[in-house]
């Protein structure tokens, strides 16, 4: 039992990572059953440094589980932490809708009556966890303000310029944006080329099992606050940025592996391959070939491991190639169409792809 062991950055090795993990792990699970998987995939992310779409129906826990993740590292909406002058908070939210402005996400100048100066007014994306709901409800130009701050780390106000990243300080950022899949009357669907941007996009669906659902209840039934109170910090955020540099720099990937990313990649592709064209009209980047080394990398981290296996990769393909592959729509409206349909499509996809970067046709 480790919990309240790491109240402080513990020494950074592969064995105190995975018990650090495991410490968090718990400590999610008392705010949110089930999604294990998910759970996984998002704090792999972060450690990856990278960014998470989360995509799911309102009412399955996608935003108590970003606040319970904030709180394991110590971070809420009240903590202001100032770092070279520029104050960031703990955990910012976002509530995206149509008339917000990007003046609104990174901040403006605002004129001092008092000092008949102009001051710096910094916006809610100055903070180490960014939780942006429903971006898909913001106009594209708003938008846009977001994910150039998530592929820049730093934002421009008023002439001067302002990291967003400390990391000789320990200071991330992370951004973890919702959407509703289903509901798309009045939303403004993020382009390809934004959707590049989130290292992975997770499908959150309803709880799995009868018993899921009962447990839920269960931790609900005697309280009227939520359970994400009860969370308690497990590390200072300092232990991110050191578990980052760590994996980058110690976790290993061998050339049959390496050969397996690149080959799986490439194997999306219909131009290259015309038996996957039936599953999709547009194949992956180099870029998502980066973003699945590092993710499995991660992966392979958490578990204990400085070598990276194809058992690494192959838990994070769907994650991060599911939103930088684009769909056959023919095969799309065989299933139905809609969502599910294009969720269908896109795994079969990438189990075929699996079995080309195998060697199989």
């Amino acid at each position: 039992m480790y919990r309240g062991a790491f109240l402080t950055t513990p020494r950074i090795d592969i064995d105190s990572i995975r018990s650090v993990v495991r410490e968090i792990f718990k400590q999610l699970d008392r705010a949110v059953i089930g999604y294990e998987a998910e759970k996984k995939i998002i704090l792999a992310s972060l450690l990856a440094n990278g960014h998470v779409l989360l995509e799911g129906v309102p009412g399955i826990a996608k935003t108590t589980l970003v606040k319970a993740l904030a709180r394991t590292l110590g971070l809420s909406e009240k903590n202001v932490i100032d770092i070279k002058g520029t104050p960031y908070k703990g955990f910012s939210r976002i509530q995206f809708t149509p008339d917000l402005m990007p003046s609104d996400i990174v901040g403006s100048l605002v004129f001092n009556m008092v000092s008949r100066e102009f001051e710096v007014r910094f916006g809610p994306v100055f903070a180490y966890i960014v939780l942006a709901d429903e971006i898909n409800r913001a106009v594209p130009r708003t938008q846009s303000a977001l994910l150039q701050a998530m592929q820049e780390r730093e934002v421009t106000i008023g002439g001067a310029t302002y990291p967003l990243e400390v990391r000789d300080k320990g200071k991330f950022f992370f951004v973890l944006a919702t959407q509703n899949p289903v509901e798309q009357e009045g939303t403004y669907p993020l382009p390809e080329a934004q959707l590049d941007r989130f290292m992975v996009r997770v499908v959150m669906g309803y709880p799995k099992s009868l018993d899921e659902e009962r447990k839920i209840l269960e931790l609900h039934m005697s309280r009227l606050t939520e359970p994400v109170e009860d969370i308690e910090k497990v590390v200072d955020p300092t232990w991110v940025v050191e578990v980052q540099e760590y994996i980058a720099k110690n976790v290993k990937v061998d050339s049959s592996v390496l050969n397996y990313i690149v080959s799986l990649v490439r194997a999306t592709r219909p131009e290259i391959f015309e038996s996957i064209s039936k599953y999709f009209e547009l194949g992956a980047s180099p870029r998502a070939s980066i973003a699945l080394m590092r993710l499995a990398k991660t992966l392979a981290a958490m578990r204990g491991s400085e070598a990276v296996a194809i058992e690494d990769v192959d838990s994070a393909v769907f994650y991060v190639l599911n939103h930088r592959v684009i769909p056959n729509l023919e095969t799309v409206m065989e299933l139905g169409g809609g969502f599910k349909a294009r969720i269908a499509v896109i795994s079969e996809g990438l189990e075929i792809a699996k079995k080309i970067a195998r060697g199989g046709r």
